[in-house]
């Protein structure tokens, strides 16, 4: 099969080697693409036009930030595309759905679960819908596992949205305390008091700082799809909504190297916390 990978970041370069891995050739569209990722695409069919990719391959998977799932989907649509399209994001299940409207019966929903597809066993690829199976089969022998799910179209974009809830999430709010902790000058006796109640959550919060730090960026649009979903159940959305907003706080360190605890703090406090005079004085004028 030829596949076209829209657009191959960290994760989705290794859906394309793994694509490779099992004899299918991977094309990309570099058009407008960083340097970064020239280099990370550099073994894939490379296409400047985006008619012309469509014109090619047989099936392309949608792998970008949530934020530009559903323009990626639409620019796929407009240029005509007559294949199977695979929308691999961290987006709400209506956004499925309305990404799902653009090509009916040739649409599959996937939710990646794991870290970039780079060893056997460390990745699965949820699918579903009628495609599901033609896809899933694509990935015979290669280091990403792929799973079909049963059940509506957008299935695998809700257990996206339930797993990522919990792990991203959970970082978000890890992030928050050792915040709050710094900002209220109580952190040296958290952090003892961790070490009788809670062993190991400081070397977790550092680990955290390191893992999330330079990817907080993306997370922030996961995590404003996470709170529309928990809406649409009728569940409490504000959580995520929060979390979004601290993602966004630590934008500014997308680029820079793996960021400690202390520096992920100080760029949170930096943007966000007011002097307690400053809360005091807002509350008197509410």
């Amino acid at each position: 099969m030829k596949v076209g990978i829209l657009h191959p970041g960290d994760m989705g370069v290794t859906v394309g080697l793994c694509l490779q891995q099992s004899g299918h050739e991977v094309a990309w569209l570099s058009s407008g693409r960083s340097e970064a990722t020239q280099v990370r695409a550099k073994a894939f069919t490379d296409f400047d036009d985006l008619a012309k990719l469509c014109t090619h391959v047989d099936v392309i998977i949608s792998v970008c930030p949530p934020d530009a799932a559903f323009s990626v989907a639409q620019q796929v649509h407009q240029a005509h595309f007559t294949g199977t399209f695979v929308d691999a994001n961290a987006v709400a299940p209506a956004t499925a759905e309305k990404i799902a409207g653009f090509f009916g019966s040739r649409y599959v929903d996937g939710g990646i679960i794991g870290p970039p597809a780079r060893q056997p066993g460390s990745t699965r690829l949820y699918l579903c819908g009628g495609r599901a199976s033609e896809i899933a089969a694509m990935f015979d022998g290669a280091n990403l596992q792929a799973i079909v799910m049963q059940g509506n179209t957008s299935a695998a974009s809700a257990l996206k949205m339930a797993y990522a809830a919990y792990t991203k999430g959970s970082s978000a709010l890890l992030l928050a305390v050792n915040g709050l902790a710094e900002a209220a000058g109580v952190t040296a006796t958290l952090q003892q008091e961790w070490q009788r109640s809670q062993p190991g959550l400081a070397e977790r919060s550092e680990k955290t700082a390191l893992a999330t730090s330079r990817k907080a960026w993306r997370f922030a649009g996961e995590m404003r799809e996470i709170a529309s979903t928990f809406e649409a159940y009728g569940l409490p959305g504000q959580f995520h909504a929060g979390a979004a907003e601290l993602y966004e706080l630590m934008a500014q360190l997308k680029t820079l190297p793996p960021a400690h605890l202390s520096e992920v703090v100080e760029v949170l406090l930096q943007a966000s916390v007011k002097p307690a005079s400053d809360v005091e004085a807002d509350s008197l004028r509410d």
